[in-house]
Formats: structure tokens, C-alpha cells, sequence
């Protein structure tokens, strides 16, 4: 599935938006199917409020943004669920876990939320290689803000997707967590065939990045 962009400019951020010059907003841009992109956003440009609009979590924009050959305004109800469970997974940058769940039961509610993409031992497959095996029983409030950044991932990850929208994914990891992390991330996006776009503050190198924007 391609993404599209057409002269985007939520409505909050226009006046500072206008004022500046960006690579994505206001602009004519294209993400194509398993291209892996890094947009690199500095405080106050609307980094979070990109990510959400792209996953229709708002909609206080002028433009158009375009999922494959569907203006996403367009989609609603089960076609927009369909969507979210099939196409496009996401991890937010204040993570949404519900904190009275235990780490397992968070991941497991993507995992069931359609047919399965990964048995759940999958689960387990995956906490190993981020370390945190020890906590999936555990209620998710009761976990270290990284502890819960590394169960969002792997949440992210138990459901089939053609894109994996990312703010801020390592944020409260230290190095090595984030090269454990990002290799997940890069293994599980090339079985796919899939792409992702990254938001994030600086530059980095955790990925091969098929391309640099600047927000």
C-alpha cells in the first residue's frame, strides 16, 4: 500500500507550519510500499500529530492524505478497522498500554484482534530477544517506562502490516536495548515486505533508511 500526501497542514499547527519550510508538510509526497523512512521532526513541528493523522487518529487537517488509492477521509466504520488491523500498526510515543493488564495480555489483544499472524509462543520468541521475559506476567503499569516501550514493540509486531508507523520507538532505551530493538524491527519489516516511518528528534543509524526527511 502507498502513501500519499497532498498539501497536508493541520489546522492547530498552520500559522507556525506556513512559516517554515518542510519537506512533508504542505507538500506533494510519497511513501511507496517497503521503503523504510526516517522524518526527522524538531519540537514543536507537529511530529506526534503526523503520526496520528496518518493513522486517522485525527482529522483537523487541510489536504489530503491517501492510503493506496483511498482518500483515507473516505474510510470509516469496519473498512477503517480492516485497515488498521491488516495494513498499517503503529507504535505511539505514549505508548497506550492499558497499565491493569499484565505485559502478555497487552501484546495478546493485537495478537487476537483478527486471524492470528503468529502463534503465541511468538510472544515469548520475541520478549527473549528484547530482554523482557521476566515481566510479561506482570501488570504493564507496574513496568519501567523502557520495559513498556519493548512490550509496544513486540504488540506492534504480532499483527500483519504493509507499513509500521513509529514516534519515537526508542526513546527510553538505552544503546544496546536499541540496537536489540531496531533489529526486531528490521527483521520482522523485510519478512513482510513492509516499510516504516520513523519520527524522531535526531539523526540516527539504526536503520538503513531508503530515505531522510526533514518535518
Amino acid at each position: 500500500m502507498q502513501i500519499r500526501l497532498q498539501n497536508v497542514v493541520p489546522v492547530p499547527l498552520r500559522e507556525k507550519i506556513l512559516q517554515r519550510k518542510s519537506e512533508v508538510w504542505n507538500t506533494n509526497i510519497v511513501f511507496d510500499q517497503g521503503h523504510w523512512i526516517k522524518i526527522k521532526a524538531p519540537s514543536g513541528t507537529g511530529k506526534t500529530t503526523f503520526i496520528h493523522t496518518l493513522y486517522k487518529i485525527r482529522n483537523d487537517y487541510s489536504g489530503d492524505v491517501w492510503w493506496g488509492n483511498q482518500n483515507s477521509r473516505e474510510v470509516t466504520g469496519d473498512a477503517l478497522a480492516q485497515i488498521r488491523q491488516q495494513k498499517l500498526s503503529i507504535i505511539f510515543q505514549d505508548l497506550r498500554l492499558f497499565g491493569e493488564l499484565t505485559a502478555r495480555e497487552n501484546i495478546e489483544l493485537n495478537r487476537v484482534l483478527q486471524e492470528p499472524f503468529y502463534e503465541g509462543a511468538m510472544i515469548d520468541e520475541m520478549a527473549e530477544q528484547l530482554g523482557v521475559t521476566h515481566i510479561l506476567r506482570q501488570r504493564a503499569g507496574l513496568c519501567s517506562y523502557g520495559e513498556q516501550q519493548r512490550i509496544a514493540i513486540i504488540r506492534s509486531l504480532m499483527q500483519p502490516f504493509d507499513w509500521l508507523l513509529m514516534d519515537e520507538p526508542f526513546s527510553h532505551l538505552d544503546q544496546e536495548n536499541t540496537r536489540k530493538a531496531a533489529a526486531l524491527i528490521a527483521d520482522e519489516c523485510s519478512k513482510r515486505k513492509a516499510g516504516f516511518i520513523l519520527m524522531d528528534l535526531d539523526e540516527d543509524d539504526h536503520f538503513n533508511y531508503f530515505k531522510r526527511v526533514e518535518l
